[in-house]
C-alpha cells in the first residue's frame, strides 16, 4: 500500500447524484445517488459504499492471507449486511454490520487456514478503521457451508 494520500473528488451532477473521481488512477468515474424519495437511486449511496468497502477489504485480506500459505481458495464471495438505526437524537447511523465470506474451496483443501484466519482481519485497513464506531461481525464459511469458528473449530452453519 502506498503511503501517499488517497484523493477522491466528488462533483455534483444533479440533486443528490455525484460523479466520483478516484484521482491518480485509471478507474472510470463512479456515480453515487441517494435512493428515492431523496434522490433518483441511480447509483450506490454512501452507506452501501461503506458496506462494499468493508466487505471488499475483508475478502481481499483473507484471499491474500490464504495465498500467502500457497492456497488458491477459488471463487470467493462476500456479503455485507448493514443495520441502520436511529440514534438517541433521531439521526440515522450504522452501529453494526455483518460480513459473510464464502470461499470456493473446502477447509480440508486449504493449508494453514487457521493461521490465515487468525490474522487476516488485522490487515484489513478499512474494517480496522471503522471498528472504532461500528461493530463489524465477520463469518467465514468454506464451499461446503462449514463455518470457521474463532476458536479454530469447524462447525456447520
Amino acid at each position: 500500500m502506498t503511503e501517499a494520500p488517497i484523493r477522491i473528488t466528488l462533483r455534483q451532477q444533479k440533486d443528490f447524484r455525484f460523479e466520483v473521481d478516484f484521482e491518480g488512477t485509471e478507474i472510470e468515474p463512479l456515480f453515487t445517488d441517494e435512493p428515492p424519495p431523496l434522490g433518483g437511486g441511480t447509483g450506490p449511496n454512501p452507506a452501501r459504499l461503506l458496506g462494499a468497502a468493508v466487505a471488499n477489504c475483508l475478502a481481499a485480506s483473507l484471499l491474500f492471507a490464504l495465498r500467502k500459505f500457497g492456497n488458491e481458495p477459488a471463487q470467493t464471495q462476500a456479503t455485507c449486511t448493514l443495520a441502520p438505526e436511529r440514534n438517541t437524537q433521531g439521526r440515522w447511523r450504522i452501529p453494526r454490520m455483518a460480513v459473510d465470506i464464502q470461499l470456493g474451496a473446502a477447509w480440508d483443501h486449504l493449508k494453514h487456514a487457521e493461521r490465515a484466519l487468525a490474522q487476516f482481519e488485522d490487515f484489513c485497513i478499512v474494517t480496522q478503521s471503522v471498528r472504532g464506531g461500528i461493530d463489524v461481525q465477520v463469518r467465514v464459511v468454506d464451499s461446503t457451508g462449514a463455518a470457521w469458528k474463532e476458536s479454530g473449530a469447524r462447525a456447520h452453519a
